[in-house]
C-alpha cells in the first residue's frame, strides 16, 4: 500500500456503506477520518483498517452540530490535506403522514439535509484554500421521488440533492468535484434484512446479487473521486441488476 499525504473524511461511517467506503479509501493509501454519533462503534472499523496496513482516526461526531463538524474536518485537514469528504449520515424512517410528528420530521431533515449543508460548506471552505477536492453525498431512491410513508425522508433527501447540485455548479469551476449518488436499492445490511422479514420475506432465499454489497457501493465512490475533470459526473445511480425501477 502506497501511503498518500492526504485524508478522506467519512461523516456517517456506519457499519455498512460508510465503513465500506472508509476501508476502500484506506486501502488506496488515504488516512481516513471516520466519524459517527457513537465513537465506541468505530472500534471495529479502525481495527480492520489498521490490520490491513491502513490508517484510521475515529471520532465521535454529531453531524447536526456546526462546531463539531467544523472541528472534525479541520482536524482531518491538519493531519494531511483534506482531499475527499463523504457525507453519509443515515436517516431512513417510514411513518404514515398522520403519524409523522414534528420531532420526527425535523430530526430526519437535520440528519439527511442540514447535516449535508454543514459538511459541504465546511469541506468547501478548506478545499477552496488549496484549489482542489472531492465532496460526495449519499442519496437514495427518495432523493428523486416520494413514497408512501416517506414524507420526512424524501423531502430531506430531495433537499440534499438540490444542495449538492447547487454546490456542484458553484464549486466545479473552482476545481472542487461535487457528486451525488442515488443508492436505488436494498443494501445488504441487517436493517434491510429485518425489514424484508417483517414483510414476510426471506432474505436468504433471494437470488444472488439482489441486495447490493456495500463494497460495490464503495467502489463507485472511489471511481467518482478518480474521474478526470474533463468528464466529471454529478449524479450516479446505483442499483442491482434485479431492481425494479
Amino acid at each position: 500500500m502506497q501511503r498518500r499525504n492526504a485524508t478522506c473524511a467519512v461523516i456517517g461511517a456506519g457499519d455498512h456503506i460508510g465503513s465500506a467506503i472508509a476501508r476502500r479509501f484506506a486501502a488506496e493509501g488515504y488516512t481516513v477520518f471516520a466519524g459517527r454519533r457513537t465513537a465506541d462503534k468505530l472500534h471495529k472499523l479502525k481495527s480492520e483498517i489498521e490490520a490491513a496496513g491502513g490508517q484510521c482516526v475515529a471520532r465521535g461526531l454529531d453531524a447536526r452540530k456546526e462546531d463539531e463538524v467544523a472541528a472534525f474536518l479541520q482536524a482531518a485537514d491538519a493531519h494531511a490535506p483534506l482531499e475527499v469528504v463523504v457525507v453519509n449520515p443515515g436517516a431512513n424512517v417510514q411513518f404514515p403522514i398522520l403519524e409523522t410528528t414534528e420531532r420526527v420530521f425535523r430530526k430526519v431533515w437535520e440528519m439527511a439535509c442540514y447535516a449535508g449543508f454543514l459538511a459541504g460548506r465546511e469541506s468547501a471552505r478548506l478545499m477552496l484554500a488549496r484549489g482542489r477536492g472531492t465532496i460526495l453525498f449519499t442519496g437514495a431512491t427518495a432523493s428523486l421521488r416520494g413514497g408512501a410513508g416517506y414524507a420526512a425522508f424524501a423531502s430531506a433527501k430531495a433537499g440534499l440533492r438540490n444542495l449538492a447540485q447547487a454546490m456542484a455548479r458553484e464549486l466545479g469551476p473552482q476545481n472542487i468535484h461535487v457528486a451525488h449518488l442515488v443508492i436505488d436499492a436494498g443494501v445488504d445490511t441487517e436493517f434491510v434484512r429485518e425489514r424484508i422479514k417483517s414483510r414476510g420475506g426471506d432474505p436468504d432465499a433471494l437470488p444472488p446479487d439482489t441486495l447490493m454489497d456495500p463494497e460495490s457501493v464503495a467502489d463507485a465512490y472511489w471511481y467518482l473521486h478518480g474521474q478526470s475533470r474533463d468528464g466529471w459526473t454529478f449524479e450516479l445511480d446505483l442499483r442491482p441488476y434485479a431492481e425494479r425501477w
